[in-house]
């Protein structure tokens, strides 16, 4: 059930424009890439609910794969990213302030934004959905070049994950 076009449209139209054409996704850090995508699943599923109906088909799918992911992120090094970004917080400031703004606010606990029942916001409390500029910037975020050529074993972010594993 779709509604009626509204200013969301617009903006999960631009997240599907972008691309990884020039990245190489299989090269990059496996535990960086996933939570990578995770960020753009909460952001597109996001998009969805706001931009046609939480009862569309699309929003159901998207669902369903982030319940799975869900699950992932309780084994093996994904297991490790949350502690990572406090790590990072507390240990290497600048770079943590270089990873993308919903990673800040997910895995921050001083933190109150994050995901919420697979929706992004900003206030736990609060019921009113996020402007659509919000969107745009967290997509143009998380498709900077900075940050994709930092997810590879050998980028920054990559080195950093790789330095914080052999510690724990």
């Amino acid at each position: 059930m779709l509604g009626p076009r509204n200013d969301y449209n617009s903006q999960i139209e631009y997240l599907y424009h972008k691309s990884l054409i020039l990245e190489t996704p299989s090269e990059m850090d496996p535990v960086l890439y996933f939570y990578w995508m995770d960020a753009v699943a909460h952001l597109d599923y996001t998009l969805a609910a706001l931009a046609h109906s939480v009862d569309s088909i699309k929003c159901a799918m998207t669902g369903e794969y982030l319940r799975y992911r869900v699950d992932v992120k309780k084994t093996g090094d994904y297991a490790l990213f949350p502690q990572f970004m406090v790590w990072l917080r507390d240990n290497h400031r600048e770079e943590f302030e270089n990873t993308p703004i919903i990673w800040q606010l997910e895995y921050d606990p001083d933190e109150d934004a994050g995901y919420v029942g697979f929706r992004i916001v900003l206030d736990r409390s609060s019921k009113l959905p996020l402007p659509p500029q919000f969107f745009r910037d967290m997509t143009d975020d998380l498709f900077a070049q900075s940050l994709l050529r930092s997810l590879y074993p050998e980028g920054k972010l990559g080195k950093l994950f790789a330095e914080f594993k052999k510690g724990n």
